[in-house]
This record gives structure tokens, C-alpha cells and sequence, in this order.
């Protein structure tokens, strides 16, 4: 038997005796030969094809990624060490001046409340909707009409909360509702501004009120004139004022706007044009004390009992008081809180759906355990449903917490120009920073460094969470 002959194995498998076959042996006398050669080479190539047509595929994408995210970010790193011009190295006097500046200051001072805030009580209003919604025949209208702001831009989200806080209760309606329930509660004031004149029966009192110079007898027409009342603020049920009869036991007077349009009125005098100051409250005092009030009608008459008699006539001062304008939504104190409300009915929608969706993956047998062992809908929900959601909440919450971060739109449109100052975030600084009259470009680049030193970390921990879920999945 030559060195190039194989011999049958026992088991029937062919072995080839030396290497003069070229690799070629005959198997079990079948006639048959196959070629043998190292079976990691074959992988090799097969895995070399893989990686080479992954990285094809791959290459564009790199080449974007590189070019748009990868270069600014080397470049903002790089422009951040130098000065203004970009001609000096500053070394780190941008990032110095992160921590000096005011309105810098100010900027991460309120990202640190929209990062505390905001996700915060989107989250919270996202898991209460979300909880509640399962209990409602409607809950997935309900659901659709929370998660709708979602699909409204923040340009547009932001023009409507400018609206929705204007200062004139007339237009916002924020303030529209402030001032309705106010006034629900306090007394409203008649006739802002309105006030006698020097020829007139009247004086001021001190505190904004006004009273008679002389005092009111039994069977006298009192006359109470007053000017400075424009003709919108009038009430739109007044009638011409009138003089009334005299009373055989009281005080009997008239109360209106001494003004006619068009001229040719005659003060003290009421004339057919006049309107009577319908709503205008009197009192009746006597040595500092009130003892009899009033309230003048449609025409401006009124009636007060025979106690008034010899009593000086006051005007009160909540006559005339300026009539409640509601909150200063957008004004330093809260333009921060009312832009985070105008961010959180954006987005509890999107935390509402993501939690539902984790709700609807818990084990009901476990909830409804809980209820036969005698836990009431409290305690389901706090030591059952918010333990098994830790999860998903972590992800709205870190999700969120992102979005702020980078939050720009809503604070440029809907704080004014006078109270931007106030609302600054490093978003916005950014933009002011490196864009506006006066630019500079090395601080624009430390705080955009900043920004991003402020996103990793929580990233970093998004990523982590992702992972652990994953290995968890797989076990």
C-alpha cells in the first residue's frame, strides 16, 4: 500500500495516509472524493464578506454622522478655548465666564428647575391619566384628546400660550377664568377712574373715596355727579339718568355721568343724554359710622331710609378702584412656571401613552390579589402598580429629562422681550450667545460643551437601563 492510498477507518470513515492526493481522498471505496482543507480559513472569509458588506451599508450613514454630529462637536470643543475673534487662544476664559455671567447664571439656574419640574409632573399627569383612563368606558377618547398636543409643533404650541397668557383678561384665557373666579369672590369695582369735579357737591374722603360737603335732609334730592367715565366701561343696561321725586321720609337722590357727548350739558344738571351709574354704592354716615347704604339703578335713583337723614353721602373707594387685571403670567416671578405649563400639556400625552402601554403588560392576577387580601384602590396603586411601572417611568422620566435639556422653541416665543432675561434657558443662551447683536462665539461654544456635558450622563443612564432590560429579556 503506497503512502498516497487511504484506508477505511473502522467506523467506515475514510483516513488519508500522507499528502501526495493533493487533498483529495476516496471515502468508503464510493468512488466519491471531497475536498478537505482548514475549516476556519472558510469562516474567515465568510465573516470578512459580512463585515465588508455591513460596512458598505454602513458608510453613509458613518459619513453623516461624522459630518453632522461628530465635526461640530470637535469643532465646538476646539472654538470653545479661544476668544471672540477666534484668533486668540483663551484657554478656559469662556468657561469662566459661563459661571460669572449673570443672564448665564440665570440660564442654568432655570434648567435646573425644568429638569426638575417638568418631567417630573408630565410623568406624574401621564400615570394618573393612564391609571384612570382603564376605569372609563370614554378612556380612549380621553386618551386621544390628552395625546393630541403631541402633534402640534412647538412654534405653534408657543404662539398659543402666548395668547392663552396675555394680560388682558379680554384676550388670555388664563386670566379670562383668574378673573372670573375673583370677582366670583370679591366685590368688583363699578366705575374705575370715575371722580367729581371741583364744581361739583362732592370731595375726596381720603383712600380714593369721595362724600357729600354738605349733609342730606329728609324730602331733599341728593345729587351725586361724577365724570371720567368712558363710555365702554358705562354698564350696557343704563338707562338716562332721572331725578326723582322727593320722599316724605328718607333721602331720595340720583347718581350719573355729568357728561354729555357732543357737549352742551350743563354740570350739576341731569340732562336727556346723561346715563345713569347703574351699580354705584352709597353710605350714609354720621360721626365716622354708616348707618344706611344703597345702590343707585338702571337710572341712577336711588332710595336710602330715614337714618340718613343729616348724614353726609359717601362714595366708597371700591367704586373706583382699578378693577382686577388678573396675574402676570408672563412677568418675571412666573414666566418660568407658565412656560413649564405650556411643556407639560404638550407632553403628559406622550407619557400617558408609554405608561398605558406599560399598564396594560402587568399581571392583573397580582392586582386583583391584592383586593381579595383587602387592600383598598390606594394601596393597589402604591405599593403594587407604581412598583411593577418603575420601569417605564424611568423611561418617561430620563426621556423627558433629555427633551428639556435642549428646550429653545417655548421660551422664545412665549416670554416677551422685557422678561426673557428672566426665562432663560442654556438653549436660548446658546442662540443669544452665538447669533445675536452681540456674538461671541467662544462662549456660544462653551456653552453648547456644556449642554452636552449636561445630556451625557443621562444618557449614560438611558443606555444602561435599555441594556439591563435587554439582558433580563434574554434570560
Amino acid at each position: 500500500m503506497t503512502g498516497t492510498e487511504a484506508h477505511a477507518s473502522p467506523d467506515g470513515r475514510a483516513a488519508a495516509d500522507g499528502s501526495g492526493t493533493g487533498g483529495l481522498v476516496r471515502a468508503g471505496g464510493s468512488g466519491r472524493t471531497a475536498r478537505s482543507g482548514p475549516p476556519g480559513r472558510s469562516r474567515r472569509r465568510r465573516g470578512n464578506r459580512t463585515t465588508l458588506t455591513a460596512a458598505a451599508f454602513l458608510l453613509p450613514a458613518l459619513v453623516l454622522l461624522g459630518a453632522l454630529v461628530v465635526y461640530p462637536i470637535g469643532f465646538s470643543v476646539q472654538r470653545s478655548f479661544f476668544d471672540r475673534s477666534g484668533d486668540s487662544f483663551a484657554g478656559l476664559d469662556n468657561y469662566v465666564t459661563l459661571f460669572t455671567d449673570e443672564s448665564i447664571r440665570t440660564a442654568v439656574r432655570n434648567n435646573l428647575i425644568w429638569v426638575v419640574v417638568a418631567p417630573t409632573v408630565a410623568t406624574a399627569l401621564g400615570l394618573v391619566f393612564a391609571v384612570l383612563t382603564e376605569r372609563v368606558r370614554w378612556g380612549t377618547a380621553f386618551k386621544l384628546v390628552v395625546f393630541m398636543p403631541m402633534a402640534i409643533s412647538m412654534l405653534a404650541a408657543g404662539i398659543i400660550f402666548r395668547l392663552v397668557y396675555e394680560q388682558d383678561p379680554d384676550r388670555g384665557v388664563a386670566n379670562a377664568v383668574w378673573v372670573g373666579v375673583h370677582d366670583t369672590f370679591a366685590e368688583a369695582s363699578v366705575f374705575p377712574r370715575a371722580r367729581p369735579l371741583p364744581v361739583h357737591p362732592l370731595e375726596a374722603a381720603g383712600g380714593g373715596a369721595y362724600v357729600t360737603k354738605a349733609p342730606v335732609r329728609t324730602g331733599e334730592i341728593a345729587r351725586l355727579p361724577l365724570v371720567g367715565v368712558a363710555p365702554a366701561q358705562m354698564p350696557g343696561d343704563a338707562r338716562p339718568a332721572r331725578t326723582p321725586a322727593p320722599a316724605d321720609e328718607g333721602v331720595t337722590g340720583v347718581a350719573w355721568l355729568d357728561f354729555t357727548r357732543g357737549g352742551g350739558g350743563r354740570p350739576n344738571a341731569v340732562d336727556p343724554k346723561e346715563l345713569g351709574l347703574k351699580g354705584l354704592r352709597i353710605e350714609a354716615v354720621k360721626e365716622g359710622r354708616v348707618v344706611a347704604r344703597a345702590t343707585a339703578g338702571a337710572d341712577g335713583t336711588f332710595t336710602l331710609p330715614a337714618a340718613a337723614d343729616g348724614a353726609l353721602l359717601r362714595l366708597p373707594a371700591s367704586n373706583f378702584r382699578e378693577q382686577y387685571n388678573g396675574v402676570e403670567w408672563l412677568g418675571p416671578t412666573l414666566v418660568t412656571p407658565a412656560i413649564i405649563g405650556s411643556y407639560v400639556w404638550m407632553w403628559a400625552g406622550f407619557a400617558m401613552v408609554l405608561i398605558a402601554a406599560g399598564l396594560a403588560g402587568l399581571p392583573r392576577e397580582l392586582l386583583e390579589a391584592a383586593r381579595v387580601d383587602g387592600a383598598n384602590e390606594w394601596q393597589v396603586f402604591r405599593r403594587i402598580t407604581v412598583p411593577l411601572l418603575a420601569p417605564v417611568l424611568g423611561v418617561v422620566l430620563v426621556t423627558l429629562m433629555i427633551n428639556v435639556l435642549k428646550v429653545f422653541d417655548l421660551v422664545f416665543i412665549i416670554a416677551p422681550g422685557s422678561a426673557q432675561d428672566d426665562a432663560n434657558v442654556l438653549a436660548l443662551q446658546l442662540y443669544r450667545s452665538s447669533f445675536g447683536t452681540d456674538a461671541d462665539l467662544g462662549v456660544g461654544s462653551a456653552i453648547a460643551v456644556l449642554l452636552l456635558l449636561l445630556v451625557l450622563p443621562v444618557m449614560a443612564v438611558n443606555i444602561r437601563r435599555v441594556r439591563r432590560a435587554r439582558r433580563e429579556t434574554r434570560r
